[in-house]
């Protein structure tokens, strides 16, 4: 092979960069070779959702740290050097999949991703994910003087202007996923879901997500879309994690039933999952930290499941490992600022709790999930041996499972 063919290879663009194939390869499995083991549990790539068949690793490397426009905000900052060590590192790992933002540092995330994928040449290795609705003009606190108005919320307008913008910044003609970033209570699902398809239709989009959003708003639309034959919402973004479990109450259920995976942020408890004894430690530090009863127990109880794992595991990884375990289509989105964190996080992946280990969770961090569901029973197929809790269904016997009743 010349030395012009071999810095072409992957990237040929004619016949001349091609050099003869070697006579000995003489299998099919010479030519398709199986992939070796991955580096780390980060390369073992899954759907997206049951309704979306892009490969995504477990973990999403969330792009809200990338920049230094928001240092005071997030309690630190990367600046593009330190945010492309940061990407680097998730990438070598085996990561493909980036979640940010149009808001984020002021446009710097998108901007940083961008110019990290580019150098790299590696963009549709990537799975991208970013957002509109927010506003995203002002810079350091200091507002735009123009007018502004229609750079936020939901409508047609917003996500043209927006969405046009954010893949100048990627540097990039598409983006996996786009989410709609909350719901503004004043767009209506017609103009929502119609204006969303026009994106994909435009190939600028390949599938949709939506965050921060009721239940009921998610189920209308995605009817809405099945009704009409747009593209449908396939991931929801939100908060959930142990200590914060409201996701639990419509939005998990909504998901399960419309084929959607999830995307939780605040999985690792936003630092309060640690051990007791290093949340008081926090608040001898910082003032206005101080944890609640109800957090020191929680983080109790991840520290006496850790213990019983063994290894050295953290109480955050604990957590972490109770949420991908909650729900199968889960991808939970990390960021952070430092590379260690970032390995011990891939290294929790690891984690298998027992069902031991996760009803002592589950039954010491209690939810009540309000009415109707708190009176008259969880959906059995969620319960151990889908044995119904309602007393109505139990009239019948508990062999009617939620497979058959």
């Amino acid at each position: 092979m010349t030395s012009h063919q071999s810095t072409k290879k992957w990237h040929e663009t004619s016949s001349a960069d091609f050099a003869p194939s070697d006579p000995s390869k003489s299998s099919i499995v010479d030519i398709f070779p199986p992939q070796s083991d991955p580096k780390t549990e980060l390369g073992r790539y899954r759907l997206l959702s049951p309704t979306a068949a892009v490969r995504v690793s477990p973990i999403c490397l969330g792009g809200m740290s990338l920049g230094d426009q928001w240092t005071g905000y997030m309690c630190g900052s990367l600046n593009q050097a330190q945010s492309e060590e940061l990407l680097d590192a998730f990438y070598k790992a085996g990561g493909n999949f980036i979640d940010t933002a149009n808001s984020y540092h002021d446009n710097q995330s998108e901007h940083i991703i961008g110019e990290w994928m580019e150098k790299r040449g590696i963009r549709d290795e990537i799975v991208l994910a970013t957002k509109y609705s927010t506003y995203d003009k002002n810079r350091q606190g200091e507002p735009f003087p123009g007018i502004g108005v229609n750079y936020m919320g939901n409508s047609k307008k917003s996500l043209r202007v927006t969405l046009d913008a954010a893949l100048k910044r990627l540097r990039t003609d598409y983006v996996d996923l786009l989410y709609v970033h909350w719901w503004d209570h004043s767009t209506n699902i017609a103009e929502l879901m119609l204006s969303l398809n026009d994106m994909v239709k435009l190939g600028k989009v390949l599938y949709l997500g939506i965050s921060d959003t009721p239940a009921w708003v998610v189920s209308q639309a995605n009817e809405y879309a099945r009704q009409n034959g747009l593209a449908q919402f396939v991931i929801y973004q939100g908060h959930w994690n142990l200590g914060a479990r409201d996701m639990e109450r419509d939005i998990i259920p909504m998901c399960r039933n419309n084929g959607m995976s999830i995307a939780p942020y605040g999985v690792l408890g936003a630092g309060k999952f640690k051990t007791p004894e290093e949340l008081k430690k926090r608040t001898n530090l910082r003032a206005g930290l101080q944890p609640t009863e109800q957090e020191l127990r929680t983080a109790g109880l991840l520290q006496e499941v850790a213990e019983e794992i063994g290894g050295g595991v953290h109480p955050a990884h604990v957590a972490f490992a109770w949420a991908r375990q909650m729900m199968t289509d889960c991808y939970p989105i990390l960021g952070g600022t430092s590379i260690e964190h970032l390995k011990s996080n891939i290294e929790a992946l690891k984690i298998v709790l027992t069902p031991e280990q996760m009803k002592k969770l589950n039954e010491g961090s209690p939810f009540n999930h309000g009415f109707p569901t708190g009176r008259f029973g969880l959906d059995p197929r969620l319960l151990p041996n889908h044995e119904p809790d309602m007393i109505f269904l139990k009239t019948v016997g508990a062999a009617c499972s939620a497979l058959t009743c």
